[in-house]
């Protein structure tokens, strides 16, 4: 639930609400990947480089192929504006395609 609440305070823009819900996820859950990427994207459009490029390499490292199913290639059920709202967050946070 907490990674769900991440997801919709990323796509609202609420990035600071974003980072709070995404590091209780990852308390709970440390070895699931989505709340490192949405911790990654906050922190990016927050300008907060050096926490978003840890984030975003332990997303990475944690579930490689489920970052680049999700990431790389947009997942289906993505809005492509929803994509691309993640891409600009990832790529401030440090990650280039």
């Amino acid at each position: 639930m907490l990674t769900q609440l991440a997801v919709g305070y990323y796509f609202s823009r609420a990035y600071e609400k974003t980072v709070e819900a995404a590091k209780q996820a990852i308390r709970s859950f440390p070895g699931f990947e989505p709340p490192h990427r949405y911790l990654a994207a906050a922190l990016g459009q927050l300008g907060r480089t050096k926490e978003a490029k840890i984030a975003l390499e332990q997303a990475i490292e944690i579930a490689p192929d489920a970052f680049e199913m999700y990431i790389r290639n947009c997942a289906p059920w993505w809005r492509p504006e929803g994509h691309a709202h993640m891409l600009e967050g990832l790529r401030k946070a440090g990650w280039s395609d």
